[in-house]
């Protein structure tokens, strides 16, 4: 129990600085932003997606959050990722840095299952 303890805060705790912290720090970067241009998505969008970010990371991270809202959370960063890889791999093609969301789907995936198996049994 202890190592999927580990594994749960680990896993959380590296998503929140991956999808949390870093998109409130550089979501106004010229990177970012010619990024998003790039990927054909209006700049609003850019703004929109940082706050979800941000709201649902810390609510991954916070352990007094209901986990109903956990679940949407997940779900939330699920089909983000799903459409970030689609967007990616529309606009540039089949190259190996369109399926960068993908290494942050494990991430997610590790914290999610440890999640359930700490909170669920």
């Amino acid at each position: 129990m202890q190592s999927i303890k580990i594994a749960y805060w680990v896993s959380t705790g590296l998503f929140f600085l991956l999808e949390g912290v870093m998109p409130a720090l550089t979501s106004n970067t010229e990177m970012a932003i010619e990024g998003i241009r790039h990927l054909g998505y209006p700049d609003y969008f850019r703004t929109l997606l940082t706050i979800f970010k941000v709201c649902g990371s810390l609510a991954l991270l916070i352990p007094m959050v209901p986990a109903r809202l956990k679940e949407w959370a997940y779900a939330g960063f699920t089909f983000n990722i799903i459409a970030a890889t689609y967007s990616h791999v529309s606009v540039d093609g089949f190259q190996p840095m369109s399926f960068s969301p993908l290494v942050v789907a494990v991430i997610l995936g590790v914290s999610y299952f440890t999640y359930h198996r700490l909170y669920r049994s």
